[in-house]
């Protein structure tokens, strides 16, 4: 990750009018990295006093709140971080059959790291898209030793000012990683119906209050699955979810399936 002072000597290049290559040139930045600066917000800024885990003095107003959504839709449901060495590896497990979410998710994790990538590994039926940096915890506080439904999972204000300004987002990541669309015969006409499925009944509050935010009914099938099956509810779904072969980019214009 480049520093602060690096991404703050772009941005004034930025404001001055040059280009790309002039700012590669002049920082010895490669200009695929200042072009990712110009484009997306800083995750932090040096803090010398160090007032979090990781030394940085974290600017969370600054974060892009689309891919950090996104991104936080999938942690809470297939997402973990563990220690490798001095730093931290964040890992989203993902089903292979869906190659259009794999994309997404490395996407929005690009979008939040700008100047680095993330990386697959594949494994029997799913692959982890990883990427190391030391400021997960401090973007995922939600983080902690043991499985997520054995401890207690609350957003911080920050998070929660974000999920409600792009919830779609929100809800998009958590039905990518925990949810389905399904396609079932209702006395011989096709219908839509979606389900979320988590053991943690807070994360299952948080899915069901993004609902409950987009003015989308939802039902307790079980103790641990939430079900969207009204036509009215599923059209909204579809209108920025749909089937998952068919997940848009971050950057693209979410479609009607």
């Amino acid at each position: 990750m480049r520093s602060a002072e690096e991404f703050e000597q772009v941005q004034k290049f930025v404001a001055a009018g040059l280009n790309d290559c002039e700012i590669s040139r002049r920082t010895g930045i490669p200009r695929r990295t200042v072009r990712d600066m110009r484009a997306k917000p800083a995750i932090a800024r040096r803090n010398y006093a160090g007032s979090s885990k990781c030394g940085f003095d974290h600017q969370f107003g600054d974060i892009a709140p689309k891919p950090y959504s996104y991104l936080l839709g999938l942690y809470l449901g297939d997402g973990c971080i563990s220690r490798l060495g001095r730093v931290w590896s964040l890992r989203i497990t993902l089903d292979k059959k869906y190659p259009a979410i794999i994309a997404r998710c490395r996407q929005a994790i690009d979008m939040l790291m700008p100047g680095q990538r993330a990386g697959i590994v594949n494994r029997v039926g799913c692959v982890d898209v990883y990427l190391l940096s030391k400021h997960w915890p401090c973007l995922f506080p939600q983080h902690g030793p043991g499985k997520k439904h054995d401890r207690r999972i609350v957003l911080e204000p920050w998070q929660q000012a974000i999920v409600d300004r792009e919830t779609k987002e929100f809800v998009l990541g958590l039905i990518h990683s925990d949810g389905c669309r399904v396609v079932a015969n209702d006395r011989g006409v096709a219908s839509v119906r979606y389900h979320f499925s988590n053991m943690s009944e807070d994360i299952i509050g948080l899915f069901t209050a993004a609902l409950d935010r987009l003015e989308i009914p939802w039902t307790r099938s079980t103790k641990k699955i939430v079900s969207i099956y009204r036509k009215s509810a599923t059209r909204q779904l579809d209108a920025f979810v749909g089937p998952k072969t068919r997940a848009v980019p971050l950057n693209g214009v979410h479609y009607t399936a």
